[in-house]
């Protein structure tokens, strides 16, 4: 098993710089979460997003920059999906929903 880096009480990665996409998986796999490749793709969208504007998208802008319903995206997720988007995305804890 990979050792994971110090993750913060929520299960975000208090250095993100120590984020890898096998850090990523393997944060899921410890918190018992299962990532298909389209939720994957998610993960890396949202890190291009970050990275262009330098904030954590909220779900209606994220789902706008990947042209996905939002419907859709939280019956994929079951949950509020910027919330595991961005912990296994290492990415900031989303503003607006906890």
């Amino acid at each position: 098993m990979m050792e994971i880096p110090q993750r913060d009480g929520d299960g975000y990665l208090v250095d993100r710089d120590a984020w890898t996409p096998e850090i990523g998986r393997a944060m899921a796999e410890v918190d018992g979460v299962a990532l298909d490749e389209a939720q994957w793709s998610h993960i890396l969208k949202a890190r291009d997003f970050y990275e262009e504007s330098g904030v954590v998208p909220s779900i209606r802008k994220f789902a706008k920059y990947i042209d996905e319903d939002q419907k859709a995206l939280f019956k994929m997720w079951m949950t509020g999906p910027m919330k595991p988007i961005t912990k296994y995305g290492g990415l900031p804890k989303p503003t607006g929903c906890v």
